[in-house]
């Protein structure tokens, strides 16, 4: 190795170290920690565990309970995502008009998405309120009754779904604002002077030239949503209904069951099930992806 070569190293490294030393302690380290305790049988605070193996990973998939907060999981994250996904697309295209008042527009679009999850989910345990709430005095207006949203495990779901799309949806639109904004409007001009209409140039020109733009939010958005939790937490307490993987995981450790290698089993299950959807989404979704 040359003295240029050695230098360089040396210099790389000065610079390189201390990130890979932070994210050894903070990430790697934390990440094989759980692991070791998901295959303990841990009382949160206990000073002893004993090591059981595959156990709790037998457990979850043999128990109504695991098997419940896997489909309560697939549920919320297929409806948000989808939800979050179709509605920005949807608000960007009317964003996209040249109009007065549209910045305007897009700032109250995009501003709950940057909002705290604690503060709207208690904005919106008032809306949903069955006694006080506005949604059941507009709904007593119409002769209809408000629905148990806090006692139905359904209705909870529903409840969640809603303000989480609510709050996720600007996200998405300004993404996909940002990818219409990019298209070639020559491809555009060109399909009109052929007769293609407004639909037909959507479906044909537009949504395949924004592929890469969902694919990129069908990644980020499934992550966000499997990872979802300070909404279920303000908004149901207690999880009835709404025990997604990662709340189900919260509720074990911290929510009177005390079970800490359980919770780490939970969450070492998530991180799994994070990685397979990143790399099916990259080798099979990607090759639909027009970058061109």
């Amino acid at each position: 190795m040359t003295r240029r070569a050695r230098r360089d190293a040396l210099v790389f490294l000065a610079f390189a170290a201390p990130n890979l030393v932070l994210i050894a302690m903070f990430t790697y380290r934390p990440l094989f920690l759980n692991i070791q305790y998901s295959m303990l049988d841990w009382t949160l605070g206990a000073s002893t565990a004993t090591f059981i193996g595959l156990d709790n990973y037998i457990e979850f998939f043999s128990s109504d309970a695991g098997l419940t907060s896997l489909r309560i999981t697939a549920v919320f994250t297929l409806l948000t995502v989808g939800g979050s996904m179709v509605l920005g697309l949807l608000i960007a295209l009317a964003l996209n008009v040249n109009i007065p008042g549209r910045t305007l527009a897009r700032s109250a679009v995009f501003a709950p998405y940057v909002l705290s999850g604690v503060g709207v989910g208690l904005v919106w345990l008032f809306i949903f309120d069955p006694n006080f709430g506005v949604l059941a005095w507009i709904l007593r207006q119409m002769g209809l009754g408000s629905p148990q949203w806090f006692l139905d495990p359904q209705m909870s779901l529903v409840m969640v779904i809603i303000v989480y799309v609510w709050k996720n949806l600007g996200y998405c639109a300004i993404v996909y604002l940002g990818g219409l904004q990019s298209l070639s409007q020559d491809i555009m001009q060109a399909a009109q002077l052929d007769g293609a209409g407004a639909v037909r140039r959507f479906f044909s020109i537009s949504l395949p030239l924004l592929s890469p733009t969902t694919f990129f939010l069908l990644i980020t958005t499934t992550l966000n949503s499997l990872q979802a939790f300070d909404l279920l937490r303000i908004m149901t307490p207690t999880g009835r209904g709404t025990n997604t993987m990662i709340f189900e995981s919260y509720l074990q450790a911290f929510g009177g069951y005390s079970r800490a290698g359980y919770s780490a089993t939970i969450s070492v299950l998530l991180f799994v099930i994070l990685i397979v959807m990143t790399v099916a989404q990259i080798l099979f979704v990607e090759r639909k992806v027009h970058y061109s």
